[in-house]
């Protein structure tokens, strides 16, 4: 296990009901308020109008950013920017899932930054500071709500990028598992995909000696794999609800990664198919999961890819090989009893545009820790990821 340093800043509310914490945790930032939020699923639900009802109880002003998109872009955290500068907002409230707040994270900073907020994704400006930020969650998926990451979309350029921070850490963030209810059910099996994959990125390591956290990544993976189906079927399950959610939250906030080198390099390839087609970043990663894990395969890299086969899916096999592809396969099969597409043509990506994306997902350093992929090894994963080849 490396050395590491691990602080959790953001204020966790979670339970039904605990929109009643919204109003005194605003106040201890200011009366100003920028709220941010996609479609029209929470005023469908009833959520938009008890937010709003906590701002007319407690003298809070407020703006909306709405229409953020399911991979927010940039054009979008510029209207939010210009919004928080034109109306002195103190605080930016993300109210949805991991696109709403990764565009308010990116507001915040860009409030602070006098140049353009893609400034921070290109390396030409780090974030030294962002205005306070709070969440109300929707969707169990990014973890965006415990962490300082955020990923944003450069529709002019057909770039994904994401960055991080300290500072896009929310102060506080209110999960209700209730607020999950109306999901519909592809949406849920994405996060819960996204969720999986966030898992896999720091549990397939090369670092030795980290018992702890392999076990609770596994824990993680299990409770996807049980909760995911029951409330899929069961909608307004609050315990299938509930456990996804905090699941979602605790599998990208920093635990799992801690004292761990970690991979990441089947996220940096989906980035590159959502930025070109737009698709749903947890759909994306379900399709490549299952063949990132295969092209990985090799005599030192099964004794990891057996032992989540053995403990994740009880396979049984002695032969780490043969019990490693095993569990590829159970993986596969779980994202298809979800619902989930299992190859990029499926879901209307063209053949065309594989090298492409492989030229630029592929860096000169390689991707990965797990396993280094360069360019030929991307291409070859999207090749089959395209075809639904055989695992």
């Amino acid at each position: 296990m490396l050395n590491f340093n691990l602080q959790f800043p953001t204020r966790i509310h979670f339970g039904q009901g605990k929109i009643e914490e919204l109003g005194k945790e605003i106040l201890q930032y200011g009366t100003r308020v920028l709220m941010v939020y996609g479609g029209g699923s929470i005023k469908r639900n009833g959520l938009y109008d008890q937010v709003v009802q906590v701002f007319n109880n407690n003298g809070i002003y407020y703006k909306e950013l709405s229409g953020v998109q399911s991979n927010p872009r940039i054009s979008s955290v510029r209207d939010g920017v210009a919004i928080c500068k034109e109306h002195n907002i103190q605080l930016v409230l993300a109210v949805g899932g991991g696109s709403s707040i990764d565009c308010a994270k990116i507001i915040a900073a860009g409030a602070k930054y006098e140049g353009d907020a893609w400034d921070f994704f290109t390396r030409k400006a780090r974030i030294n500071e962002a205005l306070p930020l709070g969440t109300i969650l929707t969707l169990a998926a990014t973890g965006s709500e415990m962490n300082g990451n955020a990923v944003i979309s450069n529709e002019a350029t057909l770039q994904k990028k994401g960055t991080g921070s300290s500072y896009l850490i929310p102060q506080f963030s209110i999960l209700d598992p209730v607020y999950t209810y109306t999901v519909p059910s592809e949406q849920t099996a994405a996060g819960t995909a996204d969720i999986m994959s966030h898992v896999f990125e720091q549990y397939f390591s090369p670092t030795p000696g980290t018992f702890i956290q392999d076990r609770l990544a596994e824990a993680m993976l299990k409770t996807c794999i049980h909760y995911a189906p029951i409330a899929i079927a069961e909608p307004i399950n609050y315990e299938a609800r509930a456990n996804l959610m905090w699941t979602g939250c605790l599998a990208l906030n920093g635990l799992l990664s801690a004292g761990k080198r970690t991979d990441w390099a089947t996220h940096d390839i989906e980035h590159e198919l959502s930025a070109l087609y737009d698709i749903t970043h947890g759909l994306g990663l379900a399709i490549l999961t299952p063949y990132w894990m295969l092209h990985v395969l090799d005599e030192q890299t099964a004794v990891r890819l057996a032992e989540y086969a053995r403990q994740v899916w009880g396979i049984s096999e002695n032969d780490e090989m043969t019990a490693a592809r095993a569990g590829i396969k159970k993986t596969a099969a779980f994202f298809r009893s979800l619902g989930l597409a299992g190859s990029l043509k499926e879901i209307g990506v063209e053949n065309k545009s594989l090298q492409e994306m492989a030229e630029k997902a592929a860096s000169s350093r390689g991707l990965g820790a797990f396993k280094t992929l360069h360019y030929q090894d991307v291409l070859e994963i999207l090749q089959a990821a395209y075809e639904g080849a055989e695992l």
